[in-house]
């Protein structure tokens, strides 16, 4: 039965999770960077048309976003 079978070929921290660990560091760039591009478009389509800056002041609300946005979540040096 399968309550007798106790015994493995697995070893406890030997599988090479790599390719799980990039596929997630992708994942969090495009979800950090995606967001950042959301929030840009939705400030410069706000500023555009809702609140009447127009195209010059809507752009440039969206490019201090966008600026601010590279700086801070750029990635950091790796000591």
């Amino acid at each position: 039965m399968a309550a007798d079978d106790h015994h493995s070929d697995y070893q406890h921290g030997s599988m090479d999770v790599r390719e799980q660990a990039e596929t997630y560091a992708l994942f969090m760039g495009l979800t950090k960077w995606g967001s950042l591009a959301t929030a840009v478009i939705l400030l410069f389509l706000t500023l555009w048309f809702a609140v009447g800056a127009g195209f010059l002041g809507a752009f440039i609300g969206a490019a201090v976003l966008a600026g601010a946005g590279v700086f801070f979540l750029r990635s950091k040096p790796a000591h």
